[in-house]
């Protein structure tokens, strides 16, 4: 049995799927149903300053996406950070880890973008014997217009300053929560590394506006007629997420700095995904709000599963293994040459991969043949796009097969000779460069 034990930044945790910092680690109750369910650890919901309390709407705080069959792909969110108590909370973080010794406790801390707040609230949530925390720059809405969240998330030098700030009055592992609220999620990294950080957690929410209503003409979750932009979460942002967590990952400047990955996790294989493109462990939210704390279960199982079958004794051994097979557009081999292929005993003859490449890509598949409705590639027109496969509604019907061949020069309507191993040096390539750079 492979080993699912995690140790990120010095925080041990049974197993490396931890809740994020969102309502469901919002209070005790919450957070020791979900210890019960098996969660390794959780992200206690945002605390902010004492004072005056933080007012949440007493209305629809969700909007949402939905697929085809009612299955819930996103989530927009419009609530704040807690509204409870800080004291109140703090109290309950210190019960909850004086009761679950074994599993992580992570606090997230949102404050005033000042030094002063830091040092004030550091040490009260470090008397809880909390095992970290995490430091909130990524909410899109509510907060960032208070000058804090994806407000500090997106300048890096407030990145740095706060994490600073927090490394010199707190013994407790620094996570930094990165917004992806911006153009190159490279530059907040590096800065919170540059600042100390143990580690950085990535996304936080999308700024978004999910539906419309057209009766009211306001955006939907509607408060009294209006609405607002929230954050996007939830299976639909997991591409997006997947991509940042990568160029990090590769990143010269942050290569091997710790990562807690987030963003649409579901499945197991969600989690490995993410770990194969250098996350220690995985937080999630979405879809414990979606099918409830005791889909941690399948997650468990499926891992360990998955490291028995591939012989891997530990979550380690998957983390990162993906990175080096990450590289930029310009560097691939485009001397490497796929077809598509239709497997006639599966096809349902719905016709769907021949319209989508008739209407929107190559020509490339046939609709009849010898006045019978059937569908084949035609090789000479395929470009291995891969959109049938895409399009196709039965599993493996369509597959790509690798052939021998080469990329076309367009300017003498030759195919360059096979010895172009990697079209990147051909001398007719623009972005012909002698070599990828090397690690």
């Amino acid at each position: 049995m492979a080993d699912l034990r995690s140790n990120f930044v010095g925080i041990k945790s049974p197993n490396p799927f931890w809740l994020a910092s969102a309502p469901p680690t919002d209070k005790a109750y919450n957070v020791v149903r979900a210890f019960k369910a098996g969660w390794g650890g959780v992200v206690w919901k945002t605390l902010g300053e004492e004072g005056p309390p933080v007012v949440n709407v007493n209305g629809p705080r969700y909007g949402a996406i939905w697929g085809a069959d009612r299955r819930l792909l996103g989530l927009n969110n419009i609530e704040l950070i807690t509204d409870r108590d800080l004291f109140v909370n703090l109290a309950e973080i210190k019960q909850v880890k004086r009761d679950w010794p074994d599993r992580a406790v992570v606090v997230s801390i949102m404050v005033p973008c000042d030094e002063e707040s830091w040092k004030a609230i550091l040490p009260l949530v470090e008397e809880t014997g909390a095992d970290g925390i995490e430091l909130n720059f990524g909410c899109p809405h509510g907060m960032s217009e208070r000058g804090m969240g994806s407000a500090v998330g997106q300048v890096p030098e407030y990145v740095e300053m706060v994490v600073r700030w927090c490394k010199q009055y707190t013994r407790m592992p620094v996570i930094t929560k990165l917004t992806p609220n911006i153009a190159d999620i490279r530059k907040p990294a590096r800065a919170a590394h540059a600042g100390g950080t143990d580690a950085v957690s990535l996304i936080n929410t999308i700024n978004s506006i999910t539906a419309v209503n057209l009766d009211t003409f306001s955006p939907e979750p509607s408060i009294d007629g209006r609405g607002t932009h929230g954050g996007y979460c939830g299976p639909a942002v997991k591409p997006i997420a997947l991509n940042m967590v990568a160029e990090i990952a590769r990143d010269a400047q942050t290569r091997g700095m710790p990562i807690s990955g987030i963003g649409g996790v579901t499945t197991w294989r969600d989690a490995v995904e993410f770990m194969a493109l250098g996350a220690g462990n995985v937080q999630v939210c979405t879809a414990a709000m979606t099918y409830g704390f005791k889909i941690v279960e399948e997650m468990i199982t499926g891992l360990s599963n998955y490291l028995d079958e591939k012989g891997f004794s530990s979550v380690d051994e998957v983390v990162g293994r993906a990175v080096p097979n990450v590289t930029d557009w310009q560097y691939l081999n485009l001397n490497y040459v796929t077809k598509a292929r239709i497997n006639q005993e599966l096809c349902i003859s719905c016709g769907r991969c021949h319209i989508a490449c008739e209407d929107t890509s190559h020509q490339a598949i046939t609709n009849m043949i010898d006045g019978k409705r059937m569908f084949v590639v035609k090789d000479e027109e395929c470009v291995g796009c891969n959109l049938c496969v895409n399009v196709c509604p039965v599993e493996d019907c369509i597959t790509m097969e690798q052939i021998p061949g080469g990329m076309m020069d367009e300017r003498t309507g030759h195919r360059v000779p096979d010895h172009y191993a990697n079209w990147t040096t051909h001398p007719n390539n623009p972005m012909a460069k002698a070599k990828e750079p090397a690690e």
